[in-house]
């Protein structure tokens, strides 16, 4: 599959914010990235579900909602009704993960797992085929603008060897310091899809840079 690219609202202008989601509506971006932070899992608060149901009331592609709380299971459905389409949960925050993974399969949702930078990728081994997503944090949650980790390249080329062989459809995501100079070569680790906050709306034109992204052919750049 062709990489997809996932806005993150959490960079977007919350002044505005009809205004950029419908943005990312008429642009070349894939999914809506939803940060949702509750300040104890991470040191900082986002938002809630209000702010969800409005950017879902508006939006007209997939809401890929990342949850950096702990106890996720208990808003799973609420989630769910508030328009998410993939639900993703920290390894770190849950203590019996395949069952919330499997509340979200229940749910109707696309059930993903995120990764802190410390954590291996080889603890998702046993549930990796119960998985449709693996998000590799390539910098530490909580806040935008973080400079990326480059050891995220090995990580994701080990989780893409390790899906080979049970889960071959796995996507694999990655959230963070994510940009022009590094998305050829996320891509052609093994990742699929790309969230970008401050990369697309910082720039001058984040409709023009989601398309600059997007539009990066990994082949051509390795070679």
């Amino acid at each position: 599959m062709k990489h997809l690219i996932a806005p993150s609202v959490l960079s977007a202008d919350f002044a505005n914010l009809q205004r950029d989601v419908e943005m990312i509506n008429a642009s070349e971006a894939d999914w809506f990235h939803v940060d949702i932070m509750d300040g104890v899992f991470v040191p900082n608060i986002s938002f809630g579900f209000p702010v969800m149901e409005a950017v879902a009331r508006y939006a007209k592609k997939p809401l890929d909602v990342h949850l950096m709380i702990i106890n996720p299971d208990q808003y799973i459905a609420r989630f769910a009704e508030a328009g998410a389409a993939v639900i993703t949960v920290h390894y770190e925050a849950c203590t019996h993960l395949h069952r919330t993974v499997q509340a979200i399969h229940a749910a109707g949702c696309k059930a993903g797992v995120a990764l802190n930078p410390h954590t291996p990728v080889g603890l998702l081994k046993d549930i990796l085929p119960d998985l449709d997503l693996v998000l590799v944090m390539s910098v530490n949650p909580g806040f935008g603008g973080q400079k990326f980790i480059p050891n995220t390249l090995n990580k994701v080329r080990e989780l893409r060897a390790m899906a080979a062989l049970t889960q071959p459809d796995l996507i694999i995501e990655v959230d963070g310091g994510v940009g022009l100079s590094n998305l050829a070569d996320l891509v052609n680790a093994g990742a699929n899809v790309l969230v970008a906050g401050n990369a697309v709306f910082a720039a001058s034109s984040p409709a023009a840079m989601i398309s600059e992204l997007k539009e990066i052919d990994p082949d051509i750049v390795k070679s």
